[in-house]
C-alpha cells in the first residue's frame, strides 16, 4: 500500500520516526524539534529538514497534510525526576500537547500516536491524564493507551516504562488495534555494552577525577552489570538491565550508569552505548558533536524496538 504521510512532533533523534518507518508503511514528510543539537542529529538519520521554529509559531496551514501525527511532547512537567507541575509547568511544557491538538484538529489525521512518561496517568490524582484523553475524544478520536517497559516489550536490557497512546478515527480499526503482547528478554547487556574493549579515556573513572572513586572501587565488583552512584551510595541493578537512561546522565555525578570492565576499570557509559540500550541500529549515525548533548538526546528518546512494535501493530489494524 501507499505509505502513510507523518507530522513528527517534538521530534528529537527521530527515534518514534525511526520505529515507524522500520515497518515500511510510514514516512515523515515533516518534522519540528526546537533542539538545534537535537536536530543534526535528526538530519543525519532522515531525509527531512527540521522545521527549528517553536511548535506555538507554526500554523497549521505552514505543514502538508498527514495520515499521522506523532510526538514525545516535552515530559519534564509530568515526570517523577521534574517538578510534576503537570498543566502549570512555569516553562510552558505541559501545555504543549494542546498545540499538537492545533494541528490534529485542523489536519483530521488517521492516526494519532503519542509518548511520554509513566508518570502522566497518575499525574494530579488522574486529572491531567483524564483531560488528554477528553480532548482527543473531543477531537474525534477512539483511544487506547498502556504502559510498556522496554525490558518486557522491546527485547532491550533497559528498564524504561513509558505511557502510548494511540487514536484512531475509525471506529473499527480502532477495535482491531491491540497493544502487542510481552515477549521473552534474549538480549543481554553484553551485547549492547562493550564490557572488554577499550574506550577513550575520558570515559574512564578514577581517583584524580572523582571524589567518591574509593566506594566505586569498593562496591563495584561484577563485570557483567550496571551500576549508579546515588549521591551517596553505589546501586547495583540486580535484574540485568539498565535503569532508565536520563537526560542529564552526562552531565556527571548522580544516576550516571557506571560498569566495571573486564579488566577491572570503572567507567560511564558512552553515547553510543546508550543509543544502543534505545534500541537504535548500530548505524544509526552519531554526528560530531559534544558528548553532552548525546546524552541528552539518548535520555530523552524513546525505545526504537518497542515502537517498531506498536507501529506493526496499528499496520495489522489499519490493514
Amino acid at each position: 500500500m501507499e505509505k502513510l504521510k507523518v507530522l513528527s512532533f517534538f521530534a528529537g533523534v527521530g527515534g518514534i520516526d525511526l520505529g515507524f518507518e522500520q515497518t515500511k508503511a510510514f514516512e515523515t514528510v515533516y518534522a519540528n524539534e526546537f533542539d538545534k543539537n537535537a536536530s543534526i542529529t535528526y538530519e543525519s538519520n532522515f531525509n527531512v529538514k527540521v522545521d527549528l521554529r517553536d511548535i506555538k509559531t507554526v500554523t497549521p496551514d505552514e505543514v502538508p497534510d498527514c495520515d499521522v501525527i506523532m510526538g514525545g511532547f516535552p515530559c519534564q512537567a509530568f515526570s517523577i525526576a521534574g517538578y510534576r507541575e503537570g498543566f502549570n509547568d512555569k516553562k510552558g511544557r505541559g501545555n504543549l500537547f494542546f498545540e499538537m491538538c492545533r494541528f490534529i484538529e485542523a489536519k483530521q489525521p488517521r492516526i494519532v500516536f503519542l509518548e511520554n512518561v509513566k508518570n502522566l496517568v497518575g499525574h494530579d490524582n488522574g486529572k491531567t491524564f483524564r483531560i488528554i484523553l477528553e480532548t482527543l475524544e473531543k477531537l474525534g478520536y477512539h483511544v487506547k493507551y498502556q504502559v510498556l517497559n522496554a525490558k518486557d516489550y522491546g527485547n532491550i536490557p533497559h528498564g524504561r516504562e513509558r505511557i502510548y497512546i494511540v487514536g484512531f478515527k475509525n471506529v473499527d480499526e480502532y477495535r482491531k488495534f491491540e497493544f502487542p503482547k510481552p515477549i521473552k528478554l534474549t538480549k543481554k547487556l553484553t551485547e549492547v555494552i562493550d564490557f572488554a574493549g577499550e574506550v577513550d579515556e575520558k570515559f574512564y573513572y578514577t581517583p584524580e577525577r572523582c571524589k567518591f572513586y574509593d566506594k566505586l572501587e569498593k562496591d563495584m565488583v561484577n563485570t557483567n552489570t550496571i551500576y549508579q552512584w546515588r549521591r551517596i551510595y553505589v546501586r547495583e541493578n540486580k535484574s540485568n538491565v539498565c535503569p532508565t537512561l536520563t537526560a542529564n546522565m552526562g552531565t556527571g555525578g548522580h544516576n550516571v550508569p557506571l560498569i566495571r570492565t573486564v579488566d577491572g576499570r570503572i567507567r560511564k557509559l558512552t553515547p553510543r552505548e546508550c543509543f544502543n540500550l534505545q534500541g537504535f541500529p548500530k548505524n544509526y549515525v552519531l554526528p560530531n558533536i559534544s558528548n553532552v548533548h548525546l546524552y541528552k538526546q539518548a535520555g530523552n528518546s524513546v525505545v526504537v524496538t518497542v515502537i517498531k512494535r506498536i507501529a506493526d501493530e496499528i499496520v495489522n489494524a489499519i490493514n
